[in-house]
């Protein structure tokens, strides 16, 4: 850590105005994907990945290109053309446009003034790519959470709305999604979440209760470092796998949920595809036997860590009562 900033539980702060924040990946324990049809859904966030985003005072107002995933100079037209199809056409610049755009709109429809200076925003991953572990919204999630520090209006904005607003800042560039996601993102920890109508036609957004992260069981994160586009499939696919059968979840996907059913370890995906989370009941002699597998496969599995509650004193003022 750079010994200018400060730590808090809004981020880190240094000496030059520099403010930086994390948000986390996320899984999808239960009810994903009911939070688009008035469902009730359990979610969490993972310490064990994450988005960081850096936003520093500047003369201009700049959005750093990452020097990977935004990649933009290249060996040959080979590597250019094997990137794309590797990686696909995009990277986080794009998402942190979107919530720059969004964020201001959201303050000019509600009134909230934002005092003027320009910034310089930076941003780094390590959420594995494809996996279902929601890291465009993580990038979108810690960008938010810079700007109102930067602009000091953290206590003007609620807590419940910031979720609507890092979707529609994603919606704006064509990304399917629901709030799940997000809700894990901004609350940190365990939440469940109700998504009924009334509570969505009423307030606009659900009704967002932290759980104790205690009750979970130990869990296990299965990915693919490399996978083939989930994109391509997407939560309304996985819905309706059972329509269509198990070509809608892939070949990859499927694998992955039948490592652990050979050690008899529950599982289930902690998305869209590209990930799943695994349970094993009978403890450390099958969560080695589950290890083993997934690296007969290919397969990295990691012990989940849970990132516990994301909100501060301020954050926490906002919330309905």
């Amino acid at each position: 850590m750079d010994q200018n900033m400060n730590s808090t539980k809004e981020g880190l702060i240094s000496g030059s105005g520099a403010i930086q924040h994390k948000a986390y990946a996320r899984v999808g324990l239960l009810g994903n994907p009911s939070d688009v049809y008035f469902g009730k859904t359990i979610s969490f966030s993972l310490a064990n990945f994450w988005a960081s985003v850096t936003l520093e005072p500047s003369p201009h107002l700049i959005i750093n290109p990452h020097p990977i995933h935004d990649l933009v100079q290249f060996d040959s037209l080979d590597h250019l053309v094997n990137r794309l199809q590797s990686e696909g056409y995009y990277g986080g610049v794009r998402l942190l446009m979107s919530i720059c755009k969004l964020f201001h709109k959201h303050c000019k429809d509600n009134n909230i003034n934002l005092s003027p200076g320009n910034f310089t925003l930076s941003y780094d991953t390590n959420i594995p790519r494809q996996a279902g572990l929601s890291g465009s919204s993580a990038i979108v999630c810690a960008a938010l959470s810079c700007l109102l520090d930067f602009y000091k209006v953290r206590h003007l904005i609620k807590v419940e709305v910031r979720p609507n607003l890092i979707l529609s800042a994603e919606k704006e560039l064509g990304i399917v999604a629901g709030l799940q996601d997000r809700v894990a993102q901004v609350y940190g920890g365990l939440v469940h979440m109700d998504f009924s109508k009334e509570n969505m036609d009423k307030l606009g957004h659900g009704i967002y209760t932290p759980m104790d992260i205690s009750l979970l069981p130990p869990l296990h994160l299965i990915y693919a470092e490399n996978p083939s586009d989930s994109g391509k499939v997407s939560w309304m696919a996985f819905a309706y796998s059972c329509m269509f059968g198990d070509e809608c979840l892939g070949a990859l996907n499927i694998e992955m949920v039948e490592v652990a059913r050979r050690v008899g370890a529950a599982s289930k995906f902690t998305g869209s595809g590209g990930a799943v989370v695994a349970f094993c009941p009978e403890g450390p002699p099958q969560v080695k036997r589950l290890e083993d597998e997934c690296r007969k496969a290919g397969f990295s599995i990691q012990a989940i860590q849970i990132v516990p509650s994301c909100l501060n004193d301020v954050d926490l003022k906002t919330l309905s009562k």
